[in-house]
């Protein structure tokens, strides 16, 4: 009789459910927090998320260390948590978007905290990754995600507990040396032949870009000109191929109808656009280019346009003294051509 009321109190619906969840082994669980080192001084920069939603997270670049602590908290004290290790990652990676069930890990560190044991109380581990290369900027794009994130682990038995703390990286790059104009002549023969001139064909996120166009010949009756800038992102290879282009703006240089021997001035403000850097073939899996697209539009909307790819590149805008020797290092390449320039001050653009 007495063993069948203990088996009938056990059974009980009326029971407390912690008694339960400690008889089934889950009677302990914990919280986990990632603190940067750094995390008041530390700049943010906002990033777009896959749902379109802006969030600002800490920004680094390549070769900065990246140092702080977990704080592993536990919700019931006075129980003991059994783990079988606690370790922190640093992770890079890349996903498709047609391809979800497969991460493309470029960067996978990890440290171990804590050996298997038990925590009897809340305890705080520290954590140091140093110079981490971190090769790639962060991008969200239309199939395909690029992020890095710190993850902290305790391992169970049954089920692990775990945190992940996104971050942004920037890669920056040194203006390059050899930084040639665009020019060319486009036409219809007989009827239509201007000739366009952009005063570079590498800009900094920035920059500011000047060019010309000089109308030779006009033997149509063109009603509307506009520069529209095309960001072309392309993921996959072979058969799983995918092309998104996406115009990020449009610029009006012209309303009405030019004449033999008109010249128009060009001026294109880039700051105010949401764009990366050019990205070419990102770990094998993605590139993501930019275009100058020139579009004349006639009386009767036929449209006729050239297009010219641009390079563009993220200029240095922090203070030297708080980047790592092996950031400044970093932020001195450009497409791997240029040196690195050990003479600069310490503040002010790379």
């Amino acid at each position: 009789m007495e063993c069948s009321r203990q088996c009938t109190s056990i059974a009980s619906p009326h029971s407390d459910s912690t008694a339960a969840m400690s008889f089934f082994g889950f009677g302990q669980s914990a919280d986990i927090d990632v603190v940067l080192n750094d995390a008041e001084t530390r700049k943010k920069a906002e990033h777009k998320s896959e749902d379109g939603k802006k969030e600002k997270y800490f920004l680094f670049y390549d070769g900065e260390t990246v140092s702080g602590k977990v704080n592993v908290t536990l919700k019931y004290p006075g129980k003991r948590l059994e783990h079988n290790g606690i370790k922190i990652e640093v992770i890079g990676q890349i996903e498709l978007y047609y391809d979800r069930g497969n991460h493309h890990e470029f960067v996978s560190l990890a440290k171990d905290l804590a050996r298997p044991g038990e925590l009897t109380q809340s305890q705080t581990f520290d954590f140091e990754f140093t110079h981490v290369e971190k090769p790639y900027e962060s991008y969200t794009g239309q199939n395909v995600k690029l992020r890095y994130f710190l993850r902290a682990t305790v391992s169970r038995r049954l089920s692990d507990i775990s945190r992940e703390m996104e971050i942004v990286v920037h890669t920056l790059s040194t203006y390059p040396d050899i930084n040639s104009s665009i020019k060319m002549e486009v036409g219809i023969e007989d009827c239509l032949h201007i000739e366009f001139e952009y005063n570079k064909s590498k800009y900094h996120l920035k920059d500011v870009i000047v060019g010309k166009i000089y109308f030779l010949l006009v033997r149509i009756k063109l009603k509307h000109m506009e520069i529209d800038i095309i960001k072309r992102e392309t993921t996959g290879t072979g058969p799983n191929v995918y092309h998104e282009s996406d115009t990020i703006a449009k610029y009006e240089i012209m309303d009405g109808a030019p004449v033999r021997g008109e010249s128009i001035p060009i001026r294109l403000f880039l700051a105010g656009y949401e764009m990366t850097p050019t990205m070419r073939d990102i770990n094998k899996k993605f590139s993501v280019r930019y275009y100058l697209n020139l579009v004349l539009i006639d009386e009767e909307e036929r449209r006729y346009f050239k297009q010219q790819e641009i390079t563009l590149w993220r200029k240095c805008d922090v203070v030297r003294k708080s980047m790592s020797h092996q950031a400044v290092i970093a932020s001195q390449r450009f497409e791997g051509s240029s040196k690195p320039d050990h003479n600069h001050g310490d503040a002010g653009d790379c």
